[in-house]
């Protein structure tokens, strides 16, 4: 298998690159396929512990900080499914799900439950190392950048987004997005009156732009408008175009 050599860039203030401080999780119960992952992932420069049950993955979870989660679907004690509902229930981390099932349904299931990104096994090591470093690069990026020195709100309506500590308010409800989610309404809080075409969000959020996924666009809108909507089915704040695509609703 040939390992890329795409690098991220970003550093601290004095020079240091933050590479040198992520500590990854990859949670996979055929020790072959962890190891593989975690070595390479090693041979990059990033901390890496490896967990073989669902059970000892919540456990390292909840005593050690992560910037990513490498997670299998299928574990045993608890599947990967409940792994990440406890992961989304306290953090916002990029996780990369990994599975042997790779119908749609599968994906969108994994996407619904808040994973960032799905790799169907068996796979490419430099693709899996290639995605990896997309996703820490937009979650590490935006989490130490010290370019805005005063906090920095986006408001319409009940909606409070703030861009310092990721968090949203909607009304007096905190509520916790995924780091897909928060870019996505982030945009469409940035250009209130501009209508995005599901190729324009998915190459901005995802920043592909040699293929679009208007299914993963499709799921991502669907869960956001039902954590932040009283009524998803006549949503106030994310409008449908039809035949276009989505534009901030008019409070």
């Amino acid at each position: 298998m040939k390992k890329d050599n795409i690098g991220i860039n970003t550093s601290y203030g004095d020079g240091r690159s933050i590479m040198e401080n992520i500590c990854i999780l990859v949670v996979e119960d055929d020790k072959e396929i962890n190891y593989l992952i975690a070595n390479y992932l090693r041979k990059e420069g990033y901390i890496v512990d490896c967990s073989f049950d669902g059970m000892e993955a919540i456990n390292k979870f909840e005593n050690k900080t992560y910037q990513l989660v490498i997670l299998d679907l299928m574990l045993p004690k608890f599947n990967g499914g409940e792994v990440l509902l406890k992961i989304r229930e306290k953090s916002t981390i990029p996780v990369i799900i990994l599975s042997a099932k790779d119908e749609q349904t599968d994906k969108i299931f994994g996407l619904e439950l808040g994973a960032d990104d799905y790799i169907v096994k068996p796979f490419d090591i430099g693709e899996v190392i290639a995605r990896v470093k997309a996703q820490l690069r937009r979650y590490l990026q935006f989490n130490n950048s010290n370019e805005i020195e005063k906090t920095e709100i986006l408001k319409h309506g009940e909606l409070q987004l703030n861009l310092d500590t990721y968090e949203l308010k909607v009304g007096e409800r905190h509520i916790n997005l995924t780091a897909k989610e928060f870019e996505i309404l982030k945009l469409l809080m940035t250009y209130p009156n501009k209508v995005f075409t599901k190729s324009q969000l998915f190459n901005a959020v995802w920043k592909e732009e040699y293929i679009t996924d208007e299914n993963t666009v499709m799921v991502h809108i669907s869960r956001l408008r039902n954590k932040i909507e009283s009524c998803s089915s006549n949503s106030k704040y994310i409008k449908t175009v039809w035949g276009i695509g989505y534009k901030l609703g008019e409070v």
